[in-house]
């Protein structure tokens, strides 16, 4: 009788194509030399507060961008200083609070299995390594729709959503063309 190996190695079906960029959980810094930074130095350098997380370079945030780390218990874990301003709420009160205390899908075409909070779920799992894109609003807000790209980020492994515009569009000046 022929003995065959129980489990086989096989190709991942990760996208090795996908660059992965280390930034701060607070204020979106870039990793110094945009190397790993080692485990025991992942404070941030720019402003000694957040650690250093990775995550894909669609979805790193820049010092503009109001973020959230999301565990997968979909409790807020950090928040950078823009999502502070923006959603009215210190970090130190948003952590361990239910993100959808803070944020709520926009549209009511975010429920089910693409839905916000499914993304953030499987993002946070590592599940889904691409990034998703939904419509939100800040909690007990109306008229307010905020364009969010989420993704995973870590160590250790959460989920990372940016808020894109953050802030409403500057007016332009319309001139009347005669």
């Amino acid at each position: 009788m022929i003995q065959r190996p129980a489990l086989r190695l096989v190709e991942g079906g990760l996208d090795s194509t996908a660059t992965w960029l280390w930034f701060c959980g607070h204020c979106a810094a870039p990793s110094p030399n945009g190397a790993p930074p080692p485990p025991t130095a992942r404070v941030c350098t720019s402003c000694g507060l957040g650690l250093l997380l990775e995550a894909r370079e669609d979805a790193v945030p820049s010092g503009k961008d109001a973020f959230l780390v999301v565990d997968s218990a979909l409790s807020v874990q950090a928040m950078s200083r823009e999502a502070q301003s923006l959603l009215g709420v210190s970090e130190e009160a948003a952590i361990d609070r239910p993100v959808a205390e803070l944020l709520v899908p926009a549209d009511t075409e975010s429920q089910g299995r693409a839905g916000f909070a499914a993304s953030i779920a499987q993002a946070a799992t590592g599940d889904d390594l691409d990034t998703a894109r939904s419509f939100v609003r800040p909690w007990n807000t109306f008229g307010v729709r905020l364009r969010a790209r989420i993704a995973t980020c870590g160590p250790p492994r959460a989920a990372l959503v940016v808020l894109e515009n953050g802030r409403p569009p500057a007016l332009r000046a319309v001139t009347n063309p005669r």
